[in-house]
């Protein structure tokens, strides 16, 4: 799938406060849903020994897509396609690795 295809049929949607102007709802529900995908591999990692069976995988699959939704509905209040932000982030990507970078931290690295 497209990501701007995705982005425009995940917009439809949306159904919060201020949609179009209101950045900090899925902002929020980003965090909350990320959060989400972290407490079950939490749970992988102390009550299943760190194997992934594949119901799991499909319930992370399911929240994984929970966060490509706020981040979709982030980017579009933003003014940004995820096409943009997925090149951008590649490009960013390429230059660490040009300039052996990608570890450490910080954002301008």
């Amino acid at each position: 799938m497209d990501l701007n295809d995705y982005q425009l049929q995940a917009r439809s949607t949306a159904r919060y406060p201020q949609v179009g102007a209101n950045p900090i709802y899925p902002t929020l529900g980003l965090c909350g849903e990320a959060g989400e995908v972290a407490d079950k591999v939490k749970k992988v990692l102390r009550d299943r020994g760190g194997v992934f069976e594949p119901e799991l995988v499909e319930d992370l699959a399911l929240e994984l897509g929970d966060v490509l939704w706020y981040v979709s509905q982030l980017a579009s209040e933003l003014g940004l396609t995820l096409d943009d932000v997925a090149r951008a982030n590649l490009a960013k990507l390429a230059g660490r690795a040009s300039r052996q970078t990608l570890g450490g931290s910080g954002d301008h690295r």
